[in-house]
């Protein structure tokens, strides 16, 4: 199962919209995003431009290690940014400079994270509003449910 964990703290950035040329590697977000602080926690990444359902946000992008090696890094740690993308493998994002690292978690999400090819990729659940802040759910992460949830979703289950 993915984790997906604390999302850190990073300066406030804005991504541009990317060209979209066959074979050019894409920069880490497909939507202009913007990283502010959030009332979920510490900074969040909020929608610049309409960002219409079902497309994707953009993808997080780090360093490649195992699944034991993410384990560590994330014991003794306040905010990690890892992903487990198999049973082997994950991606950790600690010194990403990439926007969609600082997606905040929500019971009541407006985004999905997804696995795909060894990839974490981000697409919108619904239309996103200018300014509305981008939400996942992380399912089970590295808290183990001892991290409280502050989402303020109407289905909040309370912890992470």
């Amino acid at each position: 199962m993915p984790r997906l964990t604390d999302i850190g703290v990073l300066p406030s950035t804005t991504e541009s919209k990317p060209s979209r040329i066959k074979g050019q590697v894409q920069p880490a977000a497909r939507f202009a995003l913007t990283v502010a602080p959030s009332v979920i926690d510490g900074l969040g990444v909020f929608a610049a431009e309409p960002i219409p359902a079902r497309r994707k946000l953009g993808e997080l992008r780090g360093e490649s290690i195992s699944v034991t090696e993410a384990r560590r890094r994330a014991k003794g740690r306040e905010r990690i940014h890892i992903v487990e993308i198999s049973d082997k493998r994950a991606i950790d994002a600690t010194d990403s400079t990439d926007a969609v690292r600082q997606i905040n978690h929500s019971c009541g999400p407006n985004a999905v994270l997804r696995i795909r090819q060894g990839r974490v990729e981000f697409y919108a659940l619904r239309d996103i509003v200018i300014g509305e802040e981008v939400t996942v759910h992380y399912g089970e992460s590295h808290h183990e449910g001892r991290l409280r949830c502050r989402c303020g979703a109407a289905n909040c289950s309370g912890r992470l």
